[in-house]
């Protein structure tokens, strides 16, 4: 897959005289695009629904956009729970998969009538009693079988190593106790493998899942009214990887539904999923500008951007590709490590990348940062978090979160004389 930027030098220089760099801009048009075809994909079970990943991308003017495309919400907290009702979400639009989870959050989730994911089975009596004494009807349970997950390609992941969900047996467990408090619609969740780029994910996972469908149903006689196959839907960070096909993982998990569920008299089970890398990852991207260069033992390029505005590099090495505006065809000739200014040497979007010569002023694309990018933020060393644009079908650009200021940054201090001698 190649990597092409959805604006241009000149784009950036009009946007960056109104909205300095480095900022974080989202392109509308690829973003509906890719909530229709999902919801094509899967438009042959009539429950489906995308709940879209709050924590990938926590703004509410996309968030809205997709749920012009009937998309819900995947909450994981209490902010992203307010989040979510104030663009008008709630009841089973919402859905709330939590682990460590406050009793005030499940009480505010059943307030909102969202959908509650149990992670653990010691949650149940604590849900309940936080729930004042009454589970709701209609109640999810997260799975995880352990051991490795393992595809013909050879991606796997380790469910066996992760904090999250319960064993087979407590699956079983959960599900009997809360028959008897009173819950009458099930869901089973789970998540077992990050980032896949393949089609084969979603359809073996969901295969698992339909079977411990049947098998639950089969002890326990409860109603499995959805399975939420969660996230790990991924996307080709780097050029020339292969992007998954939405509609023909949609068609080997009806196959798979066609084949477990549908014999079994489990027809009627609603599909969910919880993207947000697939959903909104290549429609975002960070701009910067190279404001300086260093030659020592290696060759560097300091751009006004930094691991504030993207940590996913220096957080665990993740890569993200980096097109030199204007300069798309020139030759790849120059090695260069691409640094922010953090007080940190992991701060680096880049270690020994081949890119063409970057004078200082040149605009950097830095691709695949609209899921987990500005949303990982953070403010070490007093730096600021970036604007986020939306670019619109029609070519204008709209601010649809401002950049922070240092007045932001001392807000918690108010009362306090550092505070009021601030002058802001």
């Amino acid at each position: 897959m190649q990597k092409i930027p959805f604006i241009t030098r000149l784009q950036a220089e009009e946007i960056a005289e109104k909205f300095p760099t480095p900022f974080h801009i989202y392109d509308e048009k690829g973003i509906r695009e890719n909530a229709k075809a999902v919801q094509e994909a899967f438009s042959w079970n009539p429950g489906f629904r995308e709940y879209f990943a709050v924590k990938a991308t926590p703004n509410p003017y996309l968030m809205q956009i997709l749920a012009e495309y009937g998309c819900g919400a995947d909450c994981s907290s209490m902010t992203e729970l307010m989040l979510s009702g104030a663009i008008g979400l709630s009841g089973d639009r919402i859905m709330f998969s939590s682990n460590d989870t406050p009793a005030e959050e499940y009480t505010y989730a059943n307030e909102m009538g969202a959908i509650i994911n149990l992670d653990d089975i010691t949650h149940i009596d604590f849900c309940e009693e936080a729930c004042g004494g009454k589970l709701p009807e209609t109640m999810s349970c997260r799975y995880n079988p352990g051991g490795v997950f393992q595809m013909s390609n050879g991606i796997m992941d380790n469910p066996g190593d992760s904090k999250y969900g319960m064993m087979p047996e407590q699956m079983t467990e959960a599900y009997k106790i809360l028959l008897k408090k009173g819950v009458k619609h099930f869901g089973i969740h789970a998540f077992l493998a990050s980032n896949t780029v393949t089609n084969e994910y979603y359809p073996m996972l969901a295969g698992q899942l339909f079977e411990l469908a049947v098998k639950l149903k089969k002890e326990t006689g409860a109603h499995i009214a959805f399975i939420n196959l969660s996230g790990g839907v991924g996307i080709p960070y780097r050029p020339g990887e292969v992007s998954n096909d939405i509609r023909v993982i949609g068609e080997g998990v009806r196959e798979a539904y066609e084949r477990i569920l549908v014999p079994a008299g489990m027809g009627d089970v609603a599909i969910y999923t919880e993207m947000g890398r697939f959903m909104m990852g290549p429609y975002g991207a960070l701009v910067t500008k190279a404001i300086h260069e260093k030659h020592i033992h290696k060759e560097y390029i300091g751009v006004d951007a930094c691991a504030v505005n993207l940590m996913r590099p220096a957080m665990y090495g993740a890569y993200h590709h980096i097109t030199v505006l204007g300069k798309e065809d020139a030759p790849c000739n120059r090695q260069y490590d691409v640094a922010g200014s953090l007080c940190e040497n992991n701060d680096k979007f880049a270690i020994d990348r081949m890119l063409p010569e970057i004078e200082m002023g040149d605009y950097l694309f830095i691709h695949d940062t609209g899921a987990h990018g500005f949303s990982m933020g953070y403010n070490y060393n007093g730096k600021l978090r970036s604007a986020e644009l939306l670019l619109k079908e029609d070519g204008s650009v709209e601010l649809i979160r401002r950049a922070e200021t240092p007045k932001d940054y001392f807000a918690t201090f108010d009362g306090l004389d550092v505070y009021k001698k601030l002058d802001i």
